[in-house]
């Protein structure tokens, strides 16, 4: 058994934690790999209203990838291949989760873990958080599957800016760029995180996990068919509906069932 992956759960809220505190957490094949499992189970958990996703140890979100483990795990284009196909199966079920992801990033957050940060749906930094990918002093490229949380979220210039530069920058510029969500004090990065998933995990999960699903639908592009236009009124006929505007005319906080 390892602990590098630790999954704790406080009622509908589950955080995951890369635990790899004496290496800022660099992500290994086996990590990328359990990440992805561990997504992809609690994807499939109708209970889970936000899942958080941060470092252990309080210096580093995540670096990315561990450099030691090139040597041996991605020395060639087939072994790189393989690593590949793990580290973008993760990446994927990152993307695709159905539950509201945020990201508790306290300080480094730079090459893999700026994709895996990327990919949630919210994050909250520190005011002396770093990100970047440096990548082009290693040699290496942001594959395509790597690339497209970043592209999505900050447009062809920043990315373009980010990885042909390959330079560290601070979080007052990754606001402006458009790659965190929100940056506070450093001491109030967990408080400011897990503020954010409770007030997600308060709403009605499914209204949560439909928009969503619209989002990720409008970033396709194309003409909506008249099945997923009138998905769009499909919560009128859900058990929160009615319980979240009969709350609201009683003034009181609505107790969503998740039906």
């Amino acid at each position: 058994m390892t602990d590098d992956l630790v999954t704790e759960r406080d009622g509908e809220i589950v955080t995951l934690t890369l635990n790899r505190p004496e290496k800022l957490n660099a992500m290994t094949k086996p990590l990328w790999g359990r990440l992805g499992e561990a997504v992809r189970v609690l994807d499939a958990d109708d209970g889970v209203r936000c899942i958080v996703l941060r470092g252990a140890g309080g210096k580093a979100f995540s670096p990315g990838n561990d450099i030691a483990e090139f040597a041996t795990e991605r020395s060639n284009r087939a072994q790189a291949r393989e690593y590949g196909r793990v580290m973008h199966g993760t990446l994927t079920a990152l993307a695709r989760c159905r539950h509201p992801m945020v990201a508790l990033i306290e300080g480094i957050c730079v090459g893999g873990g700026l994709e895996i940060a990327a990919s949630c749906d919210l994050r909250i930094c520190g005011e002396s958080s770093r990100f970047g990918a440096p990548i082009n002093k290693l040699g290496l490229v942001m594959a395509h599957a790597e690339m497209a949380a970043l592209l999505g979220l900050v447009g062809r210039a920043a990315t373009l800016e980010i990885l042909l530069e390959g330079r560290i920058f601070g979080a007052a510029e990754a606001k402006e760029k458009g790659l965190v969500t929100r940056i506070v004090a450093d001491d109030k990065v967990a408080g400011e995180a897990y503020a954010t998933a409770r007030r997600i995990a308060d709403g009605a999960p499914l209204v949560a996990r439909w928009h969503k699903a619209f989002v990720r639908r409008l970033e396709q592009g194309g003409t909506l068919t008249e099945a997923e236009l009138d998905e769009g009124f499909a919560c009128y006929d859900t058990d929160d509906f009615k319980i979240g505007y009969k709350a609201f005319l009683d003034k009181v906080k609505p107790k969503f069932e998740g039906r």
